[in-house]
């Protein structure tokens, strides 16, 4: 689950940072990787950025409210 958690968080950062590409500089980052906005890549690559972002939204839910981003770490005492 964290890890799913963090792919997901670093895909809608990309996604933001496209968002912010194009609203700033009019260029769209994921159309000038794949040729076109409507190209095969570019509609796989949005896909998967907008499945990202609803497992963000739906994750908390599945896990009582918390999204996991570390693992559980158990601290182990020091013996002086």
């Amino acid at each position: 689950m964290v890890i799913a958690n963090i792919i997901a968080y670093v895909l809608v950062l990309l996604g933001a940072l496209n968002w912010g590409l194009f609203g700033i500089f009019d260029f769209n980052l994921v159309s000038a990787i794949f040729a076109g906005p409507r190209s095969v890549g570019s509609i796989i690559v949005y896909s998967i950025i907008t499945l990202a972002a609803i497992w963000l939204i739906i994750s908390p839910f599945i896990t009582n409210g918390v999204l996991k981003l570390q693992g559980n770490r158990v601290a182990r005492k020091q013996h002086a």
